[in-house]
Protein backbone atom coordinates (compact mmCIF):
# COMPACT_ATOMS: atom_id res chain seq x y z
CA UNK A 1 0.00 0.00 0.00
CA UNK A 2 1.22 3.08 -1.09
CA UNK A 3 1.84 5.69 2.00
CA UNK A 4 2.16 8.91 -0.56
CA UNK A 5 0.15 11.53 0.07
CA UNK A 6 -2.20 13.27 -2.66
CA UNK A 7 -0.90 16.91 -3.75
CA UNK A 8 -2.91 19.08 -5.20
CA UNK A 9 -2.46 22.65 -6.55
CA UNK A 10 -4.02 23.60 -3.34
CA UNK A 11 -0.91 22.36 -1.92
CA UNK A 12 1.59 23.77 -3.83
CA UNK A 13 0.72 26.97 -2.75
CA UNK A 14 -2.26 27.74 -5.53
CA UNK A 15 -5.65 28.06 -4.22
CA UNK A 16 -7.84 28.30 -7.40
CA UNK A 17 -11.23 29.16 -5.58
CA UNK A 18 -9.41 31.79 -3.60
CA UNK A 19 -7.91 33.51 -6.81
CA UNK A 20 -11.31 33.37 -8.47
CA UNK A 21 -12.87 35.34 -5.54
CA UNK A 22 -9.30 37.69 -5.24
CA UNK A 23 -9.45 38.53 -8.74
CA UNK A 24 -13.40 39.23 -9.13
CA UNK A 25 -12.38 41.90 -5.81
CA UNK A 26 -9.79 43.75 -8.59
CA UNK A 27 -12.37 42.94 -11.46
CA UNK A 28 -15.03 44.91 -9.50
CA UNK A 29 -12.45 47.80 -8.26
CA UNK A 30 -11.79 48.35 -11.75
CA UNK A 31 -15.12 48.57 -13.10
CA UNK A 32 -15.63 51.61 -10.31
CA UNK A 33 -12.70 53.34 -12.11
CA UNK A 34 -14.71 53.44 -15.52
CA UNK A 35 -16.59 55.89 -14.50
CA UNK A 36 -13.69 58.10 -14.47
CA UNK A 37 -13.58 58.32 -18.12
CA UNK A 38 -16.99 58.85 -18.77
CA UNK A 39 -17.56 60.95 -21.73
CA UNK A 40 -13.71 61.28 -22.49
CA UNK A 41 -11.59 59.82 -24.72
CA UNK A 42 -10.75 56.67 -22.45
CA UNK A 43 -14.46 55.35 -21.89
CA UNK A 44 -14.58 51.66 -21.54
CA UNK A 45 -16.76 49.77 -23.44
CA UNK A 46 -18.40 46.54 -22.98
CA UNK A 47 -20.38 44.46 -24.95
CA UNK A 48 -21.30 42.29 -22.15
CA UNK A 49 -20.57 42.70 -18.49
CA UNK A 50 -18.09 39.59 -17.36
CA UNK A 51 -14.73 39.12 -15.56
CA UNK A 52 -13.27 37.75 -18.53
CA UNK A 53 -15.24 39.94 -21.53
CA UNK A 54 -13.99 42.20 -23.52
CA UNK A 55 -13.06 45.50 -22.94
CA UNK A 56 -12.02 48.32 -25.06
CA UNK A 57 -12.10 52.25 -26.08
CA UNK A 58 -13.31 53.65 -28.89
CA UNK A 59 -10.29 55.21 -31.18
CA UNK A 60 -11.78 56.14 -34.24
CA UNK A 61 -12.61 59.28 -34.47
CA UNK A 62 -9.18 61.15 -32.75
CA UNK A 63 -7.91 64.12 -34.64
CA UNK A 64 -4.89 63.29 -37.14
CA UNK A 65 -2.20 64.60 -34.72
CA UNK A 66 -2.87 62.36 -32.53
CA UNK A 67 0.10 60.31 -30.32
CA UNK A 68 -0.06 57.75 -28.03
CA UNK A 69 2.22 55.51 -26.01
CA UNK A 70 2.90 53.53 -23.09
CA UNK A 71 4.71 53.59 -20.19
CA UNK A 72 5.62 50.91 -16.86
CA UNK A 73 6.77 51.16 -13.72
CA UNK A 74 6.15 49.48 -10.46
CA UNK A 75 5.82 50.18 -6.56
CA UNK A 76 9.56 48.92 -6.19
CA UNK A 77 10.21 47.95 -2.33
CA UNK A 78 7.83 50.26 -0.37
CA UNK A 79 5.81 47.11 -0.24
CA UNK A 80 7.26 46.14 2.46
CA UNK A 81 6.37 48.99 4.36
CA UNK A 82 2.56 48.18 3.72
CA UNK A 83 3.60 44.44 5.01
CA UNK A 84 5.23 46.16 7.88
CA UNK A 85 2.03 47.80 8.85
CA UNK A 86 -0.37 45.44 8.00
CA UNK A 87 -1.54 48.61 5.98
CA UNK A 88 -2.11 48.08 2.37
CA UNK A 89 -4.88 50.44 1.82
CA UNK A 90 -2.68 53.50 0.50
CA UNK A 91 -0.08 51.44 -2.11
CA UNK A 92 -1.81 52.09 -5.21
CA UNK A 93 -1.37 55.57 -5.08
CA UNK A 94 2.09 54.87 -5.28
CA UNK A 95 1.91 52.87 -8.22
CA UNK A 96 -0.16 55.09 -10.07
CA UNK A 97 2.01 58.03 -9.20
CA UNK A 98 5.28 56.20 -10.74
CA UNK A 99 3.14 55.45 -13.99
CA UNK A 100 1.27 58.73 -14.31
CA UNK A 101 3.67 61.22 -13.39
CA UNK A 102 6.57 59.97 -16.19
CA UNK A 103 3.30 60.62 -18.16
CA UNK A 104 2.74 64.21 -17.84
CA UNK A 105 6.53 64.99 -18.29
CA UNK A 106 5.91 65.15 -22.16
CA UNK A 107 2.44 66.89 -21.80
CA UNK A 108 0.95 63.56 -22.47
CA UNK A 109 -2.70 62.82 -20.48
CA UNK A 110 -2.73 59.26 -18.60
CA UNK A 111 -5.98 57.48 -19.75
CA UNK A 112 -5.89 53.54 -19.15
CA UNK A 113 -4.10 51.80 -16.46
CA UNK A 114 -3.42 47.88 -16.53
CA UNK A 115 -1.59 46.47 -13.94
CA UNK A 116 -0.17 43.12 -12.65
CA UNK A 117 -0.41 42.05 -9.16
CA UNK A 118 2.22 38.74 -8.21
CA UNK A 119 1.29 37.63 -4.60
CA UNK A 120 3.10 35.30 -2.62
CA UNK A 121 0.07 33.32 -1.62
CA UNK A 122 -3.56 34.49 -0.56
CA UNK A 123 -3.94 31.70 1.93
CA UNK A 124 -2.49 29.10 3.60
CA UNK A 125 -3.04 27.26 6.48
CA UNK A 126 -6.71 28.26 6.87
CA UNK A 127 -5.90 32.08 6.74
CA UNK A 128 -6.75 34.29 3.92
CA UNK A 129 -5.71 37.01 2.61
CA UNK A 130 -8.76 38.33 1.14
CA UNK A 131 -8.56 41.20 3.42
CA UNK A 132 -5.21 42.61 2.47
CA UNK A 133 -6.54 42.62 -1.44
CA UNK A 134 -9.61 44.38 -0.56
CA UNK A 135 -7.50 47.08 1.15
CA UNK A 136 -5.27 47.11 -2.37
CA UNK A 137 -8.95 47.47 -4.22
CA UNK A 138 -9.57 50.32 -1.56
CA UNK A 139 -6.75 52.15 -2.75
CA UNK A 140 -7.25 50.69 -6.43
CA UNK A 141 -9.84 52.92 -7.00
CA UNK A 142 -9.19 56.12 -4.53
CA UNK A 143 -6.23 56.51 -6.92
CA UNK A 144 -7.46 56.17 -9.97
CA UNK A 145 -10.21 58.75 -8.91
CA UNK A 146 -7.40 61.10 -7.97
CA UNK A 147 -5.20 60.18 -11.42
CA UNK A 148 -8.83 60.51 -13.56
CA UNK A 149 -7.73 57.18 -15.03
CA UNK A 150 -9.56 53.70 -16.10
CA UNK A 151 -8.31 50.41 -14.91
CA UNK A 152 -8.80 48.23 -17.66
CA UNK A 153 -7.62 44.98 -15.94
CA UNK A 154 -6.08 43.61 -12.36
CA UNK A 155 -3.72 40.76 -13.56
CA UNK A 156 -3.25 38.55 -10.44
CA UNK A 157 -1.03 35.18 -9.81
CA UNK A 158 -0.20 33.22 -7.03
CA UNK A 159 4.05 32.20 -7.37
CA UNK A 160 4.91 31.41 -3.90
CA UNK A 161 8.66 31.34 -3.08
CA UNK A 162 8.89 33.55 -6.19
CA UNK A 163 7.78 36.40 -4.22
CA UNK A 164 8.77 36.83 -0.40
CA UNK A 165 9.22 40.34 2.15
CA UNK A 166 8.37 40.85 5.21
CA UNK A 167 5.36 38.92 7.04
CA UNK A 168 3.26 36.11 5.15
CA UNK A 169 1.17 38.37 2.75
CA UNK A 170 3.86 39.37 0.60
CA UNK A 171 3.79 40.66 -3.16
CA UNK A 172 5.05 42.47 -6.29
CA UNK A 173 2.84 45.02 -8.20
CA UNK A 174 3.72 46.50 -11.29
CA UNK A 175 1.14 48.43 -14.09
CA UNK A 176 1.82 49.80 -17.40
CA UNK A 177 -0.24 53.19 -18.89
CA UNK A 178 -1.24 54.11 -21.73
CA UNK A 179 -1.41 57.81 -22.71
CA UNK A 180 -2.77 60.08 -25.40
CA UNK A 181 -1.49 63.77 -26.68
CA UNK A 182 -1.39 66.34 -29.40
CA UNK A 183 1.99 65.81 -31.17
CA UNK A 184 2.64 69.43 -31.53
CA UNK A 185 1.99 69.96 -27.75
CA UNK A 186 4.74 67.45 -26.60
CA UNK A 187 6.69 69.03 -24.11
CA UNK A 188 10.37 68.45 -25.65
CA UNK A 189 12.46 70.20 -23.23
CA UNK A 190 13.66 72.57 -25.90
CA UNK A 191 10.72 74.67 -25.14
CA UNK A 192 12.46 75.82 -21.70
CA UNK A 193 13.40 79.65 -21.64
CA UNK A 194 16.01 81.42 -19.59
CA UNK A 195 14.26 83.48 -16.81
CA UNK A 196 11.48 80.42 -16.65
CA UNK A 197 10.04 79.54 -13.59
CA UNK A 198 10.28 76.49 -11.39
CA UNK A 199 7.10 75.83 -9.81
CA UNK A 200 8.14 72.94 -7.17
CA UNK A 201 4.44 70.77 -6.22
CA UNK A 202 5.41 69.84 -2.67
CA UNK A 203 5.42 65.64 -1.64
CA UNK A 204 5.36 65.45 2.12
CA UNK A 205 7.18 61.85 2.04
CA UNK A 206 9.75 59.54 0.27
CA UNK A 207 7.38 58.77 -2.64
CA UNK A 208 8.24 55.41 -3.83
CA UNK A 209 12.31 55.82 -4.53
CA UNK A 210 14.92 55.35 -2.15
CA UNK A 211 13.34 53.12 0.15
CA UNK A 212 16.04 50.54 -0.12
CA UNK A 213 18.61 53.16 1.66
CA UNK A 214 15.82 54.40 3.95
CA UNK A 215 15.27 50.53 5.13
CA UNK A 216 19.24 50.16 5.88
CA UNK A 217 19.98 53.40 7.82
CA UNK A 218 16.59 52.58 9.72
CA UNK A 219 17.01 49.00 10.44
CA UNK A 220 20.83 49.55 11.52
CA UNK A 221 19.82 52.27 14.10
CA UNK A 222 16.61 50.51 15.63
CA UNK A 223 16.64 46.79 14.77
CA UNK A 224 14.50 45.15 12.65
CA UNK A 225 11.24 46.37 14.56
CA UNK A 226 12.44 49.61 13.35
CA UNK A 227 8.99 50.16 12.14
CA UNK A 228 6.94 50.58 15.46
CA UNK A 229 10.01 53.10 17.05
CA UNK A 230 7.83 56.50 17.93
CA UNK A 231 8.80 59.53 15.79
CA UNK A 232 7.45 62.50 16.23
CA UNK A 233 3.69 61.81 16.93
CA UNK A 234 3.68 58.30 14.93
CA UNK A 235 5.44 55.09 14.13
CA UNK A 236 8.32 55.18 11.98
CA UNK A 237 6.83 53.20 9.75
CA UNK A 238 3.89 55.05 8.67
CA UNK A 239 6.46 58.02 7.92
CA UNK A 240 7.79 56.44 5.16
CA UNK A 241 4.79 54.71 4.60
CA UNK A 242 3.16 58.34 3.30
CA UNK A 243 1.46 57.70 -0.20
CA UNK A 244 2.71 59.39 -3.12
CA UNK A 245 1.15 62.45 -4.27
CA UNK A 246 -0.82 62.18 -7.67
CA UNK A 247 0.24 65.09 -10.04
CA UNK A 248 -0.98 64.00 -13.16
CA UNK A 249 -4.31 65.15 -13.08
CA UNK A 250 -3.29 68.74 -11.81
CA UNK A 251 -0.46 68.91 -14.24
CA UNK A 252 -3.03 68.02 -17.16
CA UNK A 253 -5.08 70.95 -16.00
CA UNK A 254 -2.32 73.00 -16.74
CA UNK A 255 -1.46 72.00 -20.36
CA UNK A 256 -5.02 71.24 -21.42
CA UNK A 257 -4.97 67.51 -21.10
CA UNK A 258 -5.48 65.93 -24.34
CA UNK A 259 -8.17 68.08 -25.85
CA UNK A 260 -8.98 70.93 -23.44
CA UNK A 261 -7.54 74.35 -23.52
CA UNK A 262 -4.08 74.93 -21.79
CA UNK A 263 -4.60 76.95 -18.69
CA UNK A 264 -1.11 77.92 -18.15
CA UNK A 265 2.06 78.14 -20.84
CA UNK A 266 4.49 74.93 -19.65
CA UNK A 267 7.58 74.64 -21.20
CA UNK A 268 8.54 71.96 -18.83
CA UNK A 269 7.96 69.40 -16.01
CA UNK A 270 10.04 67.38 -14.30
CA UNK A 271 8.90 64.18 -11.97
CA UNK A 272 11.24 64.06 -9.05
CA UNK A 273 11.95 60.83 -8.31
CA UNK A 274 15.55 58.75 -7.90
CA UNK A 275 18.27 60.66 -8.92
CA UNK A 276 16.28 63.73 -7.26
CA UNK A 277 16.30 67.68 -8.30
CA UNK A 278 19.83 66.93 -9.77
CA UNK A 279 18.80 63.89 -11.89
CA UNK A 280 15.12 65.09 -13.09
CA UNK A 281 15.48 68.48 -13.39
CA UNK A 282 18.72 68.11 -15.01
CA UNK A 283 17.09 65.63 -17.16
CA UNK A 284 14.01 67.87 -18.37
CA UNK A 285 16.95 71.09 -18.96
CA UNK A 286 19.54 68.71 -21.30
CA UNK A 287 17.76 69.75 -24.32
CA UNK A 288 18.20 73.57 -24.27
CA UNK A 289 21.76 73.51 -22.33
CA UNK A 290 20.30 75.96 -19.76
CA UNK A 291 20.94 75.38 -15.44
CA UNK A 292 18.83 76.38 -12.67
CA UNK A 293 19.03 77.93 -9.27
CA UNK A 294 17.26 76.15 -6.97
CA UNK A 295 16.77 78.71 -3.72
CA UNK A 296 13.54 78.27 -2.20
CA UNK A 297 13.10 74.72 -2.28
CA UNK A 298 10.42 73.27 0.02
CA UNK A 299 11.94 71.59 2.96
CA UNK A 300 11.78 67.87 3.15
CA UNK A 301 9.89 66.22 6.11
CA UNK A 302 10.97 65.87 9.54
CA UNK A 303 11.29 61.88 8.53
CA UNK A 304 13.50 62.41 5.80
CA UNK A 305 15.83 64.47 7.70
CA UNK A 306 15.92 61.95 10.64
CA UNK A 307 17.16 59.55 8.05
CA UNK A 308 19.89 61.70 6.94
CA UNK A 309 20.67 61.70 10.74
CA UNK A 310 20.51 58.65 11.40
CA UNK A 311 22.43 57.17 8.35
CA UNK A 312 24.70 60.32 8.57
CA UNK A 313 23.78 61.06 4.76
CA UNK A 314 25.34 64.27 3.64
CA UNK A 315 22.85 66.93 1.83
CA UNK A 316 24.35 66.29 -1.52
CA UNK A 317 23.62 62.67 -1.55
CA UNK A 318 19.83 63.15 0.13
CA UNK A 319 18.94 65.58 -3.04
CA UNK A 320 20.28 62.89 -5.53
CA UNK A 321 18.26 60.60 -3.51
CA UNK A 322 14.99 61.44 -2.68
CA UNK A 323 13.14 64.41 -3.74
CA UNK A 324 13.60 66.56 -0.68
CA UNK A 325 10.30 68.03 -0.74
CA UNK A 326 8.95 68.44 -3.81
CA UNK A 327 7.59 65.56 -6.12
CA UNK A 328 7.20 67.34 -8.49
CA UNK A 329 8.71 70.85 -11.10
CA UNK A 330 7.05 72.95 -13.60
CA UNK A 331 8.64 75.04 -15.69
CA UNK A 332 6.46 78.21 -16.81
CA UNK A 333 6.49 81.65 -17.08
CA UNK A 334 3.30 82.16 -15.58
CA UNK A 335 4.14 80.81 -12.28
CA UNK A 336 1.14 82.52 -9.97
CA UNK A 337 -1.41 80.53 -12.42
CA UNK A 338 0.46 77.33 -11.93
CA UNK A 339 -0.08 77.73 -8.35
CA UNK A 340 -3.20 78.64 -8.15
CA UNK A 341 -4.13 75.38 -10.51
CA UNK A 342 -1.97 73.43 -7.82
CA UNK A 343 -4.16 74.48 -4.91
CA UNK A 344 -7.66 73.85 -6.81
CA UNK A 345 -6.46 70.00 -6.61
CA UNK A 346 -4.92 70.52 -3.10
CA UNK A 347 -1.67 70.39 -3.56
CA UNK A 348 0.79 72.68 -1.96
CA UNK A 349 3.14 74.94 -5.07
CA UNK A 350 5.41 77.24 -4.75
CA UNK A 351 8.46 79.09 -7.21
CA UNK A 352 11.61 77.42 -6.30
CA UNK A 353 13.93 78.72 -8.45
CA UNK A 354 14.62 79.83 -11.87
CA UNK A 355 15.85 78.37 -14.96
CA UNK A 356 19.78 80.42 -15.74
CA UNK A 357 22.19 80.48 -18.87
CA UNK A 358 24.28 78.87 -16.80
CA UNK A 359 24.55 74.86 -16.81
CA UNK A 360 24.21 72.69 -14.17
CA UNK A 361 22.05 72.93 -11.03
CA UNK A 362 22.87 75.20 -8.09
CA UNK A 363 20.25 74.10 -4.83
CA UNK A 364 20.23 76.27 -1.50
CA UNK A 365 19.97 73.04 0.91
CA UNK A 366 17.41 72.48 3.28
CA UNK A 367 18.90 69.21 4.40
CA UNK A 368 19.79 68.16 8.00
CA UNK A 369 23.96 68.88 7.38
CA UNK A 370 24.02 72.15 5.59
CA UNK A 371 21.05 74.32 5.47
CA UNK A 372 21.07 77.22 3.57
CA UNK A 373 24.67 76.31 2.44
CA UNK A 374 24.07 76.19 -2.20
CA UNK A 375 24.97 72.61 -3.41
CA UNK A 376 26.49 72.33 -6.78
CA UNK A 377 25.48 69.86 -9.38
Amino acid sequence: MSDNKTITYASSGVDIGLGDDASKILYNASKVTWANRKGLLGEIITPFDDFSGIRYISVGNLPENTVMNMGFDGVGTKMELAERMGDHSTIAFDLFAMVCDDAVIRGAEPILIGSVLDVNSLGRDNVTYIKEMRQLAEGYIKAAKTANVAVINGELAELGDRVNGYGDFNYNWCAGLIWFAKKDRLLTGNEIQIGDYCVGLNEPGFRSNGLSLVRNVFSSAYGDNWHNIEFEGKKLGYWVLEPSIIYSACVSEMFGGFDNDPRVELHGVSHITGGGIPGKLGRALKPSGFGADIDTPFEPSPVIRHCQEKGNIPDDEAYRTWNMGQGMVVITPEPENAIKIAEEFGIEAQIIGKVTEDRGIRIKSKGFFSEDEVLEY
